[in-house]
């Protein structure tokens, strides 16, 4: 795998050119990419969400869409629409900005449950269906969602069923002093803003995550994700735990770290931080924790602990 551990390097690298200081959040993202699921970046306004989306797609050579979503913002918009053509005297299917490789749903919560629903399909089966007629979206295929947190004014949130076909959610934080001072001296001398070459195909990209489907998952391991999951359903603290297609999540986001990290065979570690990535975005806490502020991650941290291997 050195071939392609290079090939990982370079996509990090050519990120990092782009947004700098998160170095840990560009490579979760890619570990999303590889692992084929979709990522959610929540996080206040103006500490590089859409940043973080665009370095991802413009270091990739495959096409890119960008939906801002308002409260306007209707299913059609999304997935797109027939029209008729008087020309034709037929309608003409108008191909939404859904069908592309890399899709950024920019401030995803402030659009409508109705608009956000629209991607519901399209996110799980890789594909629209307009008219009663199904189109296959373009492979890779990743949607990116973004949503600020700290306004709730005008928003709808997003329901457990499309967040969980998030593979990872992320937050980015604020930078760093050190960042911080080499954002400022980028900007001011106008090369914060340069433009990403891209040093990865499309092709490159099904490729790593074929390879990375074929990282072997040790019988006892498989047993220890499934446990972790059980144990999400069984806390007081927990209202409603992770589901099936979050164990799915998390094996598939397991082969990726190991994948990444040059192996073809997952270790516990890969389990553990494939469970830290993927699930606590899926659990929802009951009253009682959440008045004894109790996070979803804390929850996750304790089933560690007491979930071991076998």
């Amino acid at each position: 795998m050195d071939n392609t551990n290079l090939k990982i390097t370079e996509l990090i690298e050519n990120m990092q050119k782009r947004l700098l200081g998160k170095d840990e959040v560009i490579k979760r993202a890619v570990t999303c990419l590889i692992a084929g699921g979709h990522l959610l970046l929540e996080d206040v306004p103006g500490v590089g969400k859409t940043s973080l989306a665009k370095a991802l797609a413009d270091s990739v050579s495959v096409s890119f869409s960008r939906i801002q979503c308002t409260p306007d913002t209707t299913p059609s918009d999304i997935t797109g629409l027939s029209i008729y053509s008087p020309a034709r005297e037929s309608f003409q299917v108008v191909p939404g900005p859904v069908l592309n490789n890399i899709v950024l749903a920019d401030e995803l919560n402030r659009t409508s449950p109705k608009t956000q629903s629209a991607l519901l399909e399209v996110m799980e089966e890789h594909r629209v269906t307009i008219d009663g007629h199904e189109y296959p979206v373009p492979e890779p295929f990743m949607v990116i969602g973004t949503q600020n947190p700290s306004d709730m004014a005008g928003t709808y949130p997003l329901p457990e069923s499309q967040l969980d076909r998030f593979m990872i959610k992320l937050s980015l934080g604020y930078p760093d002093s050190a960042a911080s001072e080499d954002i400022a001296r980028r900007f001011l001398s106008g090369e914060l803003h340069d433009k990403t070459t891209p040093v990865l195909s499309g092709q490159d990209i099904i490729s790593m995550q074929r390879e990375a489907g074929k990282v072997s998952i040790h019988d006892n391991l498989r047993t220890y994700a499934v446990s972790i999951i059980e144990a999400t359903r069984n806390k007081a603290e927990i209202s409603c735990g992770a589901s099936t297609r979050a164990l799915l999540a998390m094996l598939r986001c397991s082969q990726a770290l190991a994948y990444m990290e040059g192996r073809d065979y997952c270790i516990p570690e890969d389990i553990a931080n494939a469970a830290r990535l993927t699930i606590p975005h899926r659990l929802i806490l009951t009253a009682e924790a959440r008045l004894s502020r109790v996070t979803k991650t804390d929850m996750v941290k304790k089933i560690l602990e007491q979930v071991k291997v076998s």
